[in-house]
């Protein structure tokens, strides 16, 4: 315990942030406290740092934003990169304060910092890197995060996502910065114009056919987020009656009052949402996350309305692009639905697998022109942002939907024309939310030292470990698969599923019917082999 008090005393000593020294000083006598504090800092992950809001090094707060920041600033100093650092930032508790702390460290630097002007989507700063001819870009967000959560996105001057060996190059940089009081800061930069925004806007709208159906009712959340106006404008823009959006949560609010979990894919967070398509009587339903480079889309049914899957939306936009003559790769990952393979050999266009995340979608080759990943995300147009764009998607989400209505049709259709085509994929998630992140190393601990020898009655063919590369586990039986990985975001453990049912005379309801029994099945063996 006087070790630990001596770290938090030194760490008291440096921290640059008054109301962080308060919030400290309060727990110098809880040991439980001081250790989650101080257990390390943050470290970079998938999407830069992301953690909850405290004072400490394993937190998010000035102090940790402060030694990010001048890590990064001195990491392009090395790398010999030129150009400014643009910096965008969510409505998220303390964001536009870290943003504001990262430009004073870039001008302290010598270095030019450009900041977004007010708080947008996360798709309009990776946008903004490439449009400015930028060295990097920081995107305060901690997108689908709990409130408590904040988070540090960096993006390289391509306007890409961060990978090794940048991200272990920033760490170290960011480890070798000295006592925070000495890192020199300037001004808070420039603050950028309307201009750039009007500017991703006009890139979206060139994503989309200019003669095209637009009779679409729409009904649409930002889910408290920032995607409101920039949603909004590109669908009236682009021709589309103005949306019907869920007034309790259209205003960013960085408490997410109405949802117990901000993200789409939570049950019951799209419960609004699909209260106001019922009452609108919308054609479709769409919600962004937080910081909209996510999409959700939800069509009506028999009996009521359906959320898509992720992999639904994905191979529906892949199959629209297709059909209006994109060509190019068209890439997902290792955990998404292998439904858009078969569509790529049939179409003879060049397909793409990768790990999970949009940094390396992105890199599944110089001639992708659309990606995607089962949760949520969608690259749509890589040569506008190149990244996930919860935005550009809603958009080319529209266009299809509303092309098949003027053929008296429906996403579900074309869902169904698919299934007809290639089989029924069926695909679920077994996600399991942890208090304790052990608990995640002992599941996947437990079903590498006795994997299934057989699922769904089907003898198991292939055990692939990828580790040390990913913390992946892919276990496949004929058609059916189960990939297995902690989250990179999230303290959840996930296990993607996929049952493959051929359709027989043409019945698709009945091989979807089959489907859903297996997946069920599915889920039970699989929480069995994690011993969950």
């Amino acid at each position: 315990m006087s070790d630990l008090r001596a770290e938090a005393e030194a760490w008291l000593a440096d921290d640059p942030d008054p109301a962080g020294r308060d919030e400290l000083r309060a727990v110098l006598d809880d040991h439980q406290e001081l250790r989650d504090r101080f257990a390390g800092p943050l470290t970079f992950g998938t999407a830069g740092l992301r953690g909850p809001l405290r004072a400490g090094p394993n937190g998010m707060n000035l102090a940790v934003v402060r030694g990010a920041a001048a890590g990064l600033v001195h990491w392009l100093a090395q790398t010999g990169v030129e150009g400014p650092l643009v910096v965008g930032y969510d409505a998220r508790h303390g964001s536009k304060a870290f943003a504001e702390e990262t430009a004073k460290v870039a001008q302290g630097a010598g270095r030019r910092a450009l900041l977004l002007p007010r708080p947008l989507p996360t798709p309009v700063l990776a946008f903004a890197v490439r449009h400015l001819d930028a060295a990097a870009g920081v995107m305060v967000t901690a997108s689908h995060n709990p409130p408590q959560d904040n988070g540090y996105k960096v993006y390289l001057g391509d306007g890409s996502q961060i990978v090794p060996p940048a991200d272990r190059e920033i760490e170290r940089a960011i480890r070798a910065v000295g006592p925070l009081r000495d890192v020199p800061l300037g001004d808070a930069g420039e603050t950028l114009g309307e201009d750039v925004v009007d500017a991703y806007v006009d890139g979206a709208l060139r994503t989309v056919e200019p003669e095209v159906p637009r009779d679409l009712v729409i009904a649409y959340t930002p889910m408290h987020g920032v995607g409101n106006d920039v949603f909004v404008r590109t669908i009236t823009e682009a021709g589309y009656p103005a949306p019907n959006v869920v007034a309790e949560q259209a205003e960013p609010d960085p408490e997410f009052p109405t949802v117990k979990f901000p993200n789409p894919e939570e049950p019951g967070a799209t419960d609004l949402l699909l209260a106001l398509a019922t009452r609108s009587d919308a054609d479709i339903a769409i919600a962004n996350d937080p910081d909209a480079d996510r999409c959700a889309v939800a069509i009506k049914a028999a009996d009521g309305w359906r959320l898509l899957r992720g992999d639904e939306v994905g191979v529906l936009l892949a199959d629209h692009l297709m059909r209006r003559g994109v060509k190019g790769r068209y890439a997902t990952t290792i955990v998404s639905s292998s439904l858009l393979s078969r569509m790529c050999e049939a179409h003879q266009v060049p397909y793409g697998e990768t790990l999970t995340g949009f940094k390396w979608i992105v890199r599944a080759g110089d001639d992708l022109v659309f990606g995607y990943e089962e949760a949520l995300g969608y690259c749509v147009a890589p040569t506008h942002v190149r990244d996930k764009d919860g935005i550009t998607a809603a958009l080319l989400v529209c266009e299809l939907a509303a092309g098949l209505k003027s053929e008296f049709k429906d996403l579900g259709d074309r869902l169904d024309e698919l299934a007809l085509r290639h089989g029924v994929h069926a695909t679920d998630q077994l996600s399991v939310r942890v208090d304790d992140l052990a608990d995640i190393a002992t599941a996947m601990a437990t079903i590498r030292r006795q994997p299934p020898v057989a699922l769904l009655d089907e003898p198991v063919h292939a055990v692939e470990d990828l580790l040390p590369d990913a913390d992946v586990l892919i276990v496949r039986a004929g058609t059916t698969r189960v990939v297995v990985r902690p989250s990179g975001t999230e303290p959840k453990l996930k296990a993607y599923l996929e049952v493959v049912e051929p359709v027989t005379g043409g019945d698709v309801a009945a091989a979807r019917e089959k489907a859903r029994a297996s997946l069920a099945a599915l889920r039970t063996e699989t929480a069995a082999a994690l011993g969950l």
